[in-house]
């Protein structure tokens, strides 16, 4: 059987604006806002929301613990309708959480992994930075 693999993500969006920090410029900017500025700007808002609604973390545990699925196996032990879980898988796919191919007329959805660890890592990273700089660990107390 031939399986025919489709890019078939949406189309990146731009970012929304972010109102400035004060003193927006970088020149100028101490390393604490810099800091600020580069935590704000990696935090991952798509993803966090993706992952803020409890019927799509159902969906990604379902494909943790069986696999790749089209949306029909998917939606079975879902509480939700059909198009609603379509609705959802849209979302996480938009959010780089799920990967789709076309397998006939299927659509056959997986975990990205990769992709969630990396994004993950990213904003960890931000907040690694900003956290040295602004809330050092405490001395020791006596």
């Amino acid at each position: 059987m031939h399986v025919y693999t489709q890019d078939v993500s949406a189309a990146p969006r731009e970012p929304k604006a972010r109102p400035p920090i004060v003193g927006a410029d970088s020149r100028g900017m101490s390393e604490r806002e810099r800091a600020v500025r580069g935590f704000r700007d990696g935090v991952d808002t798509k993803l966090l929301a993706a992952l803020a609604e409890p019927a799509r973390l159902a969906i990604l545990e379902f494909l943790f613990l069986k696999g790749p699925s089209d949306v029909t196996a998917i939606a079975g032990p879902q509480t939700q309708e059909r198009s609603v879980v379509s609705r959802h898988l849209r979302l996480l796919l938009a959010a780089g959480l799920v990967r789709v191919r076309q397998d006939g007329r299927r659509r056959v959805f997986e975990l990205d992994g990769q992709g969630l660890l990396g994004r993950l890592d990213a904003m960890v990273s931000g907040a690694r930075r900003i956290v040295m700089i602004c809330c050092p660990p405490a001395g020791p107390t006596s």
